[in-house]
């Protein structure tokens, strides 16, 4: 039976800020099989968590017209089975790299109709080269949930260059909710860049209108010098390395798993083939409380190579309180098929900004953990730091 979405509306247009996500969840717009924990809501976004059981799968899917459990289990028996293992996630399953998974999420949605969602993996999942997409009922497309949805939420995961150790409850995505129009145009941008910068060099100067690109959105660029980290550009994933267990912080070597790369001799750095880096913007971003940003690509056709898997900024990141100069963008990098040269400040993706419902609350770094707030060239949180 289709579950009917509850009464209500958010008034006026905008990204959900964190108390209206509040109340959505009190409103019974997002529901979950076990309580939604405080920890779980951030300035516009709120984490999801894994449920507990994974599937290994043969291949990546869309369920189309159907519900992703007709597919996983379909009703005709002459079609090829697409689940290959079933793996409890109760006490922690180890999932392997290279290998599709999904995970029916712990919580669901009963959007009202003017209300639809987008997901987006988490910095840390990002970092560690996790592929992560969330799957609804009845939908074409990956981490876009339609308005009106009501039905559970999956997410596929496919760890890429670690062996990652999870179990029920963590949070590997995010979601977002939206009402109405909310993207702002290049020209929109521009004039909230004049009233206030939102990039900044290293020497904490504001980068100059004029030395500024909008291209559906704000333009960013890859950083080669190694001035803020002591000569070293970027780190390379390990061809074969240990698993890695989300639930441990400031736990692993990053020697073990990353080799530093050292800045090169010119302006430029070839990235090899299928080969996962953590790199660094050469600018530093400030997202004010009244929006919400998120990383989208620059252009297809400007490079075989991809700057990111996580991509949502919170409202307040490199801003804070006001007193926050920007913060770097770290990129997860990966060039497809053939080696690729970068050069210094080439533009590589660009940040998108949305207007919020309201002010948030609570904003990154002021009231709510801010794991990356002063970063420069940053690990995730499972690694330890200098």
């Amino acid at each position: 039976m289709k579950r009917r979405a509850p009464s209500g509306r958010a008034s006026g247009s905008g990204v959900l800020a964190y108390q209206d996500l509040a109340r959505a969840v009190r409103a019974g717009w997002i529901r979950a099989t076990e309580p939604i924990h405080e920890s779980q809501y951030q300035p516009a976004s709120l984490d999801l968590r894994l449920g507990r059981v994974a599937y290994q799968l043969r291949g990546s899917f869309l369920p189309f017209r159907e519900t992703v459990e007709t597919r996983l289990v379909p009703h005709d028996p002459t079609d090829l089975d697409l689940v290959i293992d079933r793996l409890s996630l109760e006490d922690g399953a180890t999932l392997q790299r290279g290998s599709v998974y999904l995970v029916e999420l712990l919580e669901s949605l009963a959007l009202p109709g003017h209300v639809r969602g987008r997901s987006n993996p988490k910095s840390t999942t990002g970092r560690l080269d996790i592929f992560t997409r969330v799957i609804t009922d009845g939908t074409p497309r990956f981490d876009e949930i339609r308005a009106g949805y009501a039905g559970p939420l999956y997410l596929e995961v496919s760890p890429q260059s670690f062996p990652v150790r999870v179990q029920a409850g963590i949070s590997l995505n995010q979601l977002r909710l939206l009402s109405g129009p909310t993207s702002i145009s290049d020209a929109g941008l521009e004039r909230l860049y004049r009233r206030a910068p939102l990039l900044y060099d290293d020497e904490d100067a504001p980068i100059p209108l004029s030395r500024v690109v909008f291209n559906g959105g704000l333009c960013m660029g890859i950083d080669l010098s190694g001035r803020q980290t002591g000569g070293i550009i970027g780190y390379r994933a390990h061809p074969n390395p240990p698993a890695v267990d989300l639930s441990r912080v400031g736990h692993y070597d990053p020697a073990d798993f990353w080799e530093p790369i050292k800045r090169p001799s010119r302006d430029s750095y070839i990235l090899e083939a299928n080969r996962f880096y953590i790199l660094a913007s050469k600018e530093r971003i400030r997202v004010p409380p009244d929006f919400a940003a998120e990383m989208v690509v620059y252009d297809a056709g400007a490079g075989e190579i991809r700057t990111h898997y996580a991509g949502f900024f919170d409202p307040g990141f490199g801003y804070g309180d006001g007193s926050v100069l920007g913060t770097k963008v770290v990129m997860e990098v990966r060039a497809r098929e053939v080696p690729f040269m970068v050069y210094d400040g080439q533009t590589s993706f660009k940040v998108w900004f949305e207007r919020l419902l309201h002010r948030p609350e609570r904003v990154y770094g002021v009231g709510l953990g801010s794991s990356y707030q002063h970063q420069t060239l940053t690990l995730s949180k499972q690694f330890r730091r200098a």
